[in-house]
C-alpha cells in the first residue's frame, strides 16, 4: 500500500507526477459523477449512454488510482 516515507524520498519530478496522477484521478472521478448524476452535462446524449460513459470513467479513474498507489519505487 502507499507509504508516506517513500513519498518524502521521491525526487521533485516524481512527486510532481504523483500529484498530477492524483489530480487526473479526481478529474475522471468527478467527470464520471457529473455524467451520471448531472442533468445538464451532455444533455443531447440518451440517459442510458450517459450513465454508461460515466460508469466507465469512474472505473478508469479507479484503475488509474490503484496503479498510482501500487507503483514500485525506482532503485538507483
Amino acid at each position: 500500500m502507499f507509504n508516506f516515507e517513500t513519498f518524502k524520498q521521491k525526487s521533485p519530478q516524481q512527486r510532481f507526477l504523483f500529484i498530477l496522477g492524483l489530480v487526473m484521478f479526481l478529474f475522471y472521478l468527478i467527470l464520471g459523477g457529473m455524467l451520471i448524476f448531472g442533468t445538464q452535462l451532455l444533455n443531447e446524449i440518451q440517459p442510458l449512454y450517459r450513465m454508461l460513459l460515466g460508469g466507465l470513467l469512474i472505473i478508469y479513474a479507479l484503475i488509474r488510482f490503484t496503479r498510482l498507489i501500487n507503483q514500485k519505487p525506482e532503485e538507483d
